[in-house]
């Protein structure tokens, strides 16, 4: 479908690709790999014609088509989140707007001119429809959001409409960059079994090792200016890569025995003329060798030790009794929770459980409502949240800030971790300010590792880091000897840095005490990434970490079954007063609206101008519609977000 024939490109004199060639098919699902800098994004641009090649060609199978979602920064406009999921094409765009113009001024009339309908119809534009609100729910997006404006949403919405939209016209080739950053678990896995059953192909940047493993069946990894194509899927990329490795040392080491024991003879007897000519010939033999080069790796290994924190007690965190509730909504009631020294703990469970809720109230970030939280002896805490960005002094360049830490530590060694982090070279000298969101995330993590607590709180850590970046964070959590408590997505991560799983689920918390093997081998979960979110029963309950929980008597049981029946009874009726409140504001919004738009046209109307004071008698009204329609968007708003918080709570 797309082939890549001795393509070669270069920067500023770098070169990124030399004469590198490659078949992609319509099958294929393959993973793009590489340290940062090595090429990937260009291979992509290259593929997509945004940038020309060097030298070579990449030639494509005629009809053929192609989608890209970039890792960040698309765009967002007038239209509508599902006008945005079905803007297959500019062709097609063009013909609704035209549709929309054509009956809006003529709501009761056929198109006599164009057979704009038509036309649209031929699109398939009303299976588009159903298509596009189909992937928009699996994408999280709910129904009341399909008619709002694009430009309204977050970074992270945007991205998943234009996903949708890459996902309803189903190009021949899909190109993804970094797709899942901004989809929480339980919509990566469905995103993940859409992609499985995908009739094209894909070809994905992604840093996410079990997304990978899940999905691809072959690896391109792009390395010495050059692209490595495996079979199988990350895991196997990296057994046959170690394999081939092995070969080329041993290959590689062989020939430089040779080249000595040549030159060995070379050297000795050149001089002497009876066996002269036998010591050029052995140089020039070494001349015309193809000569072997040593493995490299794939990017630089990053070392960095940083201070350890001080020796705290054995209990390092208890929460004793704690009751917890947003308004009605009670999350936990009576919660008993211990955290010893040295202890990885992940909590886990699904989306909605009360996790970073949880996480917040083992920090002090939430205030304890009722019940205990006690620190342990010279427990020093400290909580990496994406809101710790807000703590960052934007006017200091990215060096500076980092420097900015009670520890002694040499610049020498701020800058290597910096550049653990992707901010290398002049980098270092941006103002934070300047920063992008995962930017600022990446330095207040890069702060906590030059001052570490010896209570560490991390909600989602690797989130914006590339692979070796966090191998180099866990490289620095190993030797780490304080306490962890984190949430974590990433598989990889967890299973290399847990030693305890916590399960949260409506209010109880479930202790494995092992690592994450052992807790989706007591689960018994489908897999690692759904273990992550199964909402499944608890097999060891516990109030207390670590303690089986106490059996009830039947009055206990009936009791504790009729409080938390009042408890859902009561939070259903809470949604259902804000989904009402949601719908009532809708209704006023729409009102507004028509009324705005019988207001506008006949402000048009020349026959208005021709009664003295009915233009102005008409502005003024116009004007407080629109005063009235301003407020209750803003109104709307804030109960449509209230009530998603309460949806997501049940």
């Amino acid at each position: 479908m797309f082939t890549l024939s001795e393509v070669g490109k270069s920067y500023g004199g770098r070169t990124l690709f030399e004469d590198v060639t490659l078949q992609i098919n319509r099958d294929d699902r393959l993973g793009l790999v590489g340290p940062n800098g090595a090429g990937k994004s260009t291979l992509f641009k290259l593929i997509l014609r945004q940038e020309e090649c060097d030298h070579g060609e990449i030639t494509c199978q005629r009809g053929a088509t192609v989608g890209f979602l970039p890792q960040e920064s698309a765009p967002a406009g007038n239209e509508t989140v599902l006008e945005l999921a079905t803007a297959i094409s500019p062709e097609f765009v063009e013909l609704r707007r035209k549709i929309k113009a054509w009956d809006a001024a003529h709501p009761d009339d056929v198109d006599p001119h164009d057979n704009l309908h038509a036309r649209y119809d031929e699109f398939g534009g009303w299976q588009l429809d159903a298509k596009a609100k189909q992937i928009l729910a699996g994408l999280a997006f709910r129904e009341r959001d399909f008619e709002r404006p694009a430009r309204e949403l977050s970074g992270g919405w945007v991205m998943r409409a234009h996903l949708a939209r890459l996902l309803v016209q189903e190009p021949d080739l899909l190109m993804l960059d970094e797709p899942t950053n901004h989809l929480d678990l339980e919509t990566l896995l469905w995103f993940q079994d859409y992609l499985g059953a995908y009739p094209g192909g894909v070809v994905i940047i992604s840093h996410d090792r079990e997304f990978l493993n899940s999905l691809v069946t072959g690896i391109i990894e792009i390395r010495q200016s050059q692209l490595f194509k495996y079979t199988g899927n990350f895991d196997n990329y990296l057994e046959q890569r170690a394999a081939a490795e092995l070969q080329q040392l041993a290959a590689y080491k062989n020939q430089q025995r040779d080249i000595a024991r040549l030159q060995e003879f070379a050297d000795r007897f050149r001089a002497k003329a009876s066996k002269a000519s036998q010591a050029q010939s052995k140089l020039k033999q070494i001349e015309r060798m193809e000569k072997i080069e040593a493995p490299e790796s794939s990017g630089p290994v990053v070392g960095f030790s940083f201070p350890q924190p001080v020796r705290s007690g054995q209990r390092a965190l208890n929460l004793k009794g704690i009751h917890h509730a947003y308004g009605e909504n009670v999350v936990y009631r009576g919660v008993d929770f211990e955290v010893e020294r040295g202890q990885r703990v992940v909590l886990v469970g699904p989306n909605g459980a009360g996790k970073s809720t949880l996480l917040k109230l083992a920090a002090g970030a939430l205030p304890v409502q009722r019940g205990e939280r006690i620190l342990g002896h010279n427990v020093k805490e400290g909580y990496y949240s994406q809101y710790r960005t807000e703590m960052l002094n934007v006017s200091r360049t990215v060096l500076q800030e980092a420097l900015d830490t009670p520890s002694r530590v040499t610049e020498q060694s701020v800058r290597t971790l910096l550049g653990a982090f992707l901010f290398r070279g002049d980098d270092v000298f941006k103002k934070v300010s300047v920063l992008s969101g995962g930017e600022k995330s990446r330095l207040a993590l890069v702060k906590i590792l030059l001052d570490p607590p010896n209570l560490l709180l991390m909600d989602e850590p690797t989130t914006h880091l590339d692979m070796a970046s966090i191998d180099a964070l866990l490289g620095a959590m190993k030797e780490f000897t304080g306490t962890i408590l984190f949430i974590s997505h990433d598989v990889y991560f967890i299973r290399a840095l847990a030693n305890r799983v916590l399960h949260v689920n409506a209010g109880l918390l479930t202790n494995y005490p092992g690592d994450y093997q052992y807790y989706l081998d007591k689960t018994r979960a489908a897999s690692a990434r759904i273990g992550l979110t199964a909402g499944q029963k608890p097999a060891v309950s516990s109030g207390r970490a670590g303690q089986v929980e106490p059996k009830l008597d039947g009055a206990s049981r009936k009791e504790q079954k009729r409080l938390e029946a009042q408890q859902r009874q009561a939070r259903a009726d809470k949604t259902k007063t804000e989904r009402k409140r949601v719908a009532d504001l809708e209704k006023q919004i729409a009102d507004c609206e028509t009324k705005q738009a019988e207001l506008t046209l006949e402000m048009e109307n020349p026959a208005t101008y021709a009664k003295a004071g009915s233009a102005m008698h008409l502005n003024r009204e116009l004007n407080v519609v629109m005063d009235d329609l301003q407020r209750l968007q803003r109104e709307w708003e804030a109960a449509a977000t209230k009530l998603a918080e309460r949806e997501a709570e049940l």
